[in-house]
């Protein structure tokens, strides 16, 4: 039989196929005809962008639900009698490492059972355990509510991109990653924002009630608005309400491939990378290393505004949002300059992943440049502007080697693209949860002004040779490796 014969496209308007477009006669193999309506690319277009609105809204939410304990972490100390300063910081870190970690465990279950599917469940598992935050009597409750919580939060980072992919084509997705990419970029800021005032004006476990109300709203609209969207998932459903089933399957079945095998993948995979890859071992430590440091100086932000500038916790809050314009104008920079930097290198030759790390060279000073100037500037006790000035140089800088790191990952790691990124988010995992433990003690042992420099020296040694060795001998490791291309 031909492959033309054996490929008969679903057309649910097609009387000459059946309900589900499918000679049943003829057809061993069924998939999507060029206009499907069951197509997620060919749903109507306001039906795509009320998906991506409520994924957007659900990828900005946990972020924001990450940092809105930061300028609260003392009110949570005295409330809960913590012993120190280092244990109210794990109210924040504790949701940071699961939330970065928990899509190694939630992912493998999209394939499973659908990225809607995942988006519901990770949403309701975060809103119990957010809402029991609120009710939290003693540190230890507290602690494990909120590592609960975090792993919940990470079920839209797990499908977010991969339902924009499913419903959108490549010539259309440009300003809906943009919207996308606006949750995580703010959410942490606009977060410390209203944990500020929150904490000014009433008790901060409004802060996890709020955000509990928010999520609630959100699993509301999913239930009621969104579809599946995976291809894999809406294709096998449809064929279980076939008459005879087994007689047929969809081009994305793999009967030996089991819910056991995609978590030993999702685990293992990561992991071999971050052992064997030179490539991915570089990127995940400064990846790592930029993270832990954003983090840190979430944690520390508002005892720099309280203790050396006097300001009330509503005023020293807003300073979160130089962060947050730092961090948009790196992804515009990043957006902006990448790709024509791409295409001019790339005229004379088909392009390599290497061309997409130029901009992480002068990301890499700027970074430690603006912990610098933030640093001594926050010592001096200046004008509030300044230190606010730096680290949004800090932040513009770290998100621009951020987005450089996944962009090389993904064209350098084409079939293990998803493990490449899966072992960096281990190692960011990791330390967004320590970095912010030891920030209280440092600064507290040798201010902001040497201790920012210490921090800035480690940025400058781990950071400025990645982008120089990549250039220099990436593609000779590439060549070397069984994992990346070329």
């Amino acid at each position: 039989m031909s492959q033309a014969k054996q490929l008969y496209e679903l057309n649910a308007n097609s009387a000459e196929t059946g309900k589900f477009g499918i000679d049943q006669r003829q057809s061993t193999l069924i998939a999507f005809s060029e206009n499907d309506p069951d197509n997620p690319l060919n749903w109507p277009t306001s039906r795509k962008w009320i998906i991506t609105l409520i994924v957007s809204l659900s990828v900005f939410l946990m972020p924001l639900s990450s940092s809105i304990v930061a300028p609260e972490l003392s009110a949570i100390r005295d409330d809960l009698q913590m012993g120190s300063s280092t244990e109210a910081v794990l109210v924040l870190s504790a949701f940071v490492l699961t939330y970065c970690l928990g899509p190694l465990l939630l992912g493998p279950l999209s394939e499973m059972y659908g990225r809607v599917a995942v988006l519901h469940f990770g949403n309701s598992f975060y809103l119990v355990f957010n809402l029991v935050c609120g009710f939290a009597r003693n540190k230890g409750e507290l602690l494990a509510f909120r590592l609960l919580a975090g792993f919940g939060g990470a079920g839209g980072l797990v499908v977010g991109a991969g339902i924009i992919s499913d419903c959108f084509s490549k010539e259309e997705r440009g300003w809906v990653i943009a919207i996308y990419n606006l949750g995580p970029v703010f959410g942490p800021s606009i977060g410390a924002v209203i944990g500020g005032f929150i904490t000014q004006y009433t008790t901060w476990r409004w802060a996890f009630w709020a955000t509990s109300i928010f999520d609630g709203a959100l699993i509301v609209l999913g239930l009621v608005l969104m579809k599946e969207t995976y291809p894999p998932i809406i294709l096998a459903r449809r064929k279980q309400k076939l008459d005879s089933p087994e007689l047929f399957r969809t081009p994305y079945e793999n009967p030996d491939q089991s819910l056991a095998q995609l978590y030993r993948n999702s685990l293992l995979r990561p992991l071999l990378l971050l052992r064997i890859q030179p490539i991915i071992q570089l990127l995940a430590l400064f990846y790592a290393y930029l993270y832990g440091l954003m983090y840190l100086v979430l944690s520390t932000f508002t005892t720099l505004w309280r203790e050396k500038y006097h300001q009330p916790i509503g005023a020293s809050s807003l300073h979160y949002l130089a962060l947050g314009i730092g961090y948009f104008l790196g992804s515009q920079v990043c957006g902006f300059l990448a790709d024509p930097i791409y295409r001019r290198l790339k005229a004379n030759d088909s392009g390599k992943p290497e061309y997409r790390v130029v901009l992480m060279l002068p990301a890499s000073i700027l970074a430690p440049v603006g912990l610098l100037w933030y640093g001594w500037a926050a010592q001096a006790e200046t004008h509030w502007i300044v230190p606010d000035l730096g680290i949004a140089l800090f932040a513009g800088a770290a998100m621009i080697s951020f987005q450089c790191t996944t962009a090389y990952l993904y064209e350098a790691f084409t079939l293990y693209a998803a493990s490449a990124t899966g072992a960096v988010y281990i190692l960011r995992g990791l330390t967004g949860f320590g970095f912010p433990l030891f920030g209280p003690a440092m600064y507290q042992k040798l201010d902001f002004g040497w201790g920012t420099t210490v921090i800035a020296l480690v940025a400058v040694v781990l950071g400025f040779p990645v982008p120089v060795i990549l250039w220099k001998y990436g593609e000779r490791l590439r060549a070397k490796s069984d994992f990346a291309a070329g």
